[in-house]
């Protein structure tokens, strides 16, 4: 089925009702077998009372007490659903209540029992939404019955029947790592049915990372023929028409720069800077964002491509785009010295870098300079010897006001010197990071979060449909945690507030993390006590910017979805917008200017225009964080993975390691040269029996008092490395002066 029951219902607004034809055209049913599905799912939904049918047509029941979320599945079988509404409980599910859903499925679930004190709410899955595991990794084995596929992820509490292809022997697979393709989901008592699509063991080896990463989280490294077509045939040239429509912006000097995230690609960006220091103290600055919207059309198969990958995943050296590349280096990425239309942000700012006006408006720009992050931070570096060299200086420091401005408002940085960034701005992560290899990354965020922030705010200002980014606040309990850990290491922290959780406290905690000796480690926790970032259809907080107003994602459109949506609800109000409340009104506002907020009182875009956005956003936007969360979940992966490849070929050596987590069952240990972490199980703690405490968070001899806690120094040595699973054993290496020392005090004990 090419839709989901989750993409049938998203198209029904609370209590209307929706003829078949039109679920045809909006779930592209054009062929006799996808009409026969719809109307299989059409009568299975009104046979579970979630539609009824009246007069031909269907609507959805609303029942009390019924709720979406995803499962969430432990190895030993229970499960929890983690609902879609911010703030809203976790539901605890019985294994014999989960019925054929999968972890990672998104379902609808029945409460039948309301929580109450410490327990959680109980429920029972009603309707699998949408499969979250189109594809699995497993291992072959044989039985009485053939041959089953074992899944390699243990929360996937089943075992699937191997159906053969055609002319196919199943026995020389037997043992092996395979990739599964779901022929059949379970149904009733019917076991699941997949079928073998490739082995990833031979002969000559494993196979590579990429093909791993790629087959478990079933992301695709080619594009189908009829996008590349698509792409073939989007027009490069522009029309004299087309220019004469956009304001002309390529007599300025305009600069890109982005990171090396991906060698062997040709120079080319989403966005490009100008900046112009005025003689009256003022700032003139331009964010320009490739129109990528030009190109890539509605419902178009380069459209419908995108929203399926939804955001482009770094793999390693390698990245997996959202578009195909002869469109991304022919059409829409400003690449230097080649006129590319664009959208773009032109602020006027203060020396402290407040706003004075803005404008958004489609233009023609040309790249003049194209930088890599570490090539600008070595002409900053050398001695003032050139124009770049000034402009750069002038960046850095209105960045730096930029920043200051931010951090009043209560916003906050994460220090992560090897973190990983995929776009522009603060990134999927939500919390803006700096880091020491890339200093200049930071010069460029703060011009893209003040770009992303004023496109929100304009959305707003006219009341357009829009796609927000918002990041909730932590929960009090988990950050009171690290406070109290904090004070127990001797560093003063304190919330501002006992009843809540504010983005100054964490401000305040960065800072005095940074003047510990423990920084890294407890970075580390506090990041844990975030929130993921999510995609919403209304504005609201974003904690780690510390906005209220709301904020969006505009800057990325080559890498990201999201922003490709936000162009084209600009796009809407430069072509269609209502620039007066009626006809008959003489006074205009500008719709592309900062200074029409405030004065439009009337609906700007055609009603049947705001109506299409509203909804299809509304049908998107748990589809497009959900995306999100699996390419971070498949980058995660790749990393542990060519970490464990690495550490194989390193087992037995000895290695200093840093105590970054403490739980009951061991210790997770960094090994500080390699940024390699592993786990010590206290089970290899031989020589004494070690309870876990966790206000210290350290394990602690009972005998001889010895502790191991967090932000300790240890030697370790590699025992042993599962590499498909990403696990590293270690084992702590005893440091044999303190061993001596030891002695010496239990001696002196005892007598």
């Amino acid at each position: 089925m090419d839709f989901s029951p989750a993409d049938l219902l998203s198209n029904f607004p609370d209590e209307k009702l929706v003829a078949p034809k039109i679920l045809e055209k909006k779930l592209n049913c054009t062929t006799k077998r996808s009409l026969e599905q719809l109307q299989i799912c059409l009568d299975a939904l009104e046979k579970l009372e979630i539609l009824v049918k009246e007069r031909g047509k269907y609507r959805r029941v609303t029942e009390e007490g019924l709720v979406s979320g995803k499962l969430r599945c432990s190895s030993k079988g229970f499960c929890f659903a983690i609902q879609e509404v911010e703030g809203a409980e976790d539901i605890y599910i019985r294994e014999t209540h989960v019925g054929t859903a999968w972890n990672g499925d998104r379902v609808l679930v029945k409460v039948t029992r309301e929580g109450r004190r410490r327990r959680s709410p109980e429920g029972e899955v009603r309707l699998v939404l949408e499969r979250a595991n189109p594809s699995i990794l497993a291992r072959v084995k044989r039985s009485p019955q053939g041959f089953q596929a074992v899944p390699l992820d243990d929360r996937l509490l089943f075992e699937l029947d191997l159906e053969a292809g055609e002319g196919e022997d199943l026995a020389p697979l037997e043992g092996h790592l395979v990739h599964v393709r779901i022929l059949r989901y379970p149904l009733g008592q019917l076991r699941p049915v997949g079928q073998v699509t490739r082995s990833l063991e031979s002969e000559s080896g494993p196979a590579s990372d990429l093909m791993i990463i790629c087959c478990k989280h079933d992301l695709p490294q080619d594009f189908p023929a009829e996008v590349l077509l698509a792409a073939d045939q989007a027009a490069a040239e522009i029309s004299p028409e087309e220019f004469a429509a956009r304001r002309d912006l390529r007599s300025l000097f305009t600069v890109a720069l982005k990171p090396n995230l991906d060698p062997g690609v040709s120079n080319h960006s989403d966005n490009a800077i100008t900046l112009e220091e005025l003689p009256s103290g003022l700032w003139r600055l331009g964010i320009h964002v490739a129109d990528v919207a030009h190109f890539v059309t509605p419902q178009s198969p380069l459209d419908q491509e995108a929203e399926r990958r939804t955001t482009a995943v770094h793999l390693g050296d390698q990245v997996l785009p959202l578009l195909p590349a002869n469109l991304t280096e022919r059409c829409c990425a400003l690449i230097p010295g080649q006129d590319r239309l664009s959208i773009s942000v032109l602020l006027t700012l203060t020396a402290s870098g407040e706003i004075v006006t803005f404008e958004i408006q489609p233009t023609v720009v040309q790249v003049d300079e194209f930088l890599s992050y570490a090539q600008a931070r070595d002409i900053l570096q050398a001695e003032p010897s050139s124009d770049l060299h000034h402009w750069l200086g002038n960046l850095r420091q209105l960045s730096g006001t930029l920043g200051e401005q931010r951090r009043r408002r209560g916003a906050f940085e994460l220090n992560l010197p090897q973190a990983q960034f995929r776009c522009d701005d603060e990134g999927a992560m939500g919390a803006m990071v700096v880091s020491s290899i890339q200093p200049v990354r930071s010069l460029v965020a703060e011009v893209m979060i003040l770009a992303n922030q004023v496109v929100a705010s304009h959305l707003q200002a006219l009341g357009v449909p829009g796609i927000y980014r918002v990041h909730p606040l932590p929960n009090l309990d988990s950050v009171q945690e690290v406070a109290k850990l904090g004070c127990n290491m001797g560093i003063e922290l304190r919330l501002e507030q006992e009843d809540g959780v504010c983005p100054q406290d964490y401000q305040h905690f960065t800072q005095a993390f940074a003047k510990s000796e423990l920084e890294k480690v407890l970075t580390y926790l506090l990041l844990e006590t975030l929130k993921p970032a999510s995609y919403s259809t209304t504005p609201r907080s974003h904690f780690a910017l510390a906005l209220d107003q709301g904020y969006t994602h505009f800057v990325s459109p080559l890498h990201r979805y999201p922003d490709l949506l936000i162009q084209r609800v600009l796009k809407s109000v430069f072509a269609l917008g209502r620039d007066r409340r009626s006809t008959r009104t003489k006074e205009q506002a500008d719709l592309r200017s900062s200074i029409c907020h405030g004065k439009v009182t009337w609906k700007v875009l055609p009603p049947e225009v705001h109506e299409a956005l509203e909804q299809q956003f509304a049908s998107q936007v748990v589809h497009l964080t959900e995306r999100e969360k699996e390419a971070l979940e498949a980058e995660k992966d790749m990393e542990g993975l060519q970490k464990a490849g690495f550490m194989e070929q390193r087992t037995g050596e000895i290695f200093h390691g840093l105590i970054i987590g403490v739980q009951s069952y061991g210790l997770f240990v960094e090994i500080e040269e390699l940024l390699v972490e592993g786990l010590v199980h206290v089970s290899s703690l031989k020589d004494d029996w070690y309870e876990y405490r966790a206000r210290q968070q350290a394990l602690v001899g009972r005998r001889s008092r010895r502790q191991y806690s967090l932000g300790g120094q240890v030697l370790v040595q590699v025992k042993g490395v599962d590499y498909y699973r990403q696990q590293i054993d270690l084992v702590i290496i005893p440091d044999e002066t303190k061993e001596t020392e030891l002695d010496l005090v239990e001696t002196a004990e005892e007598s």
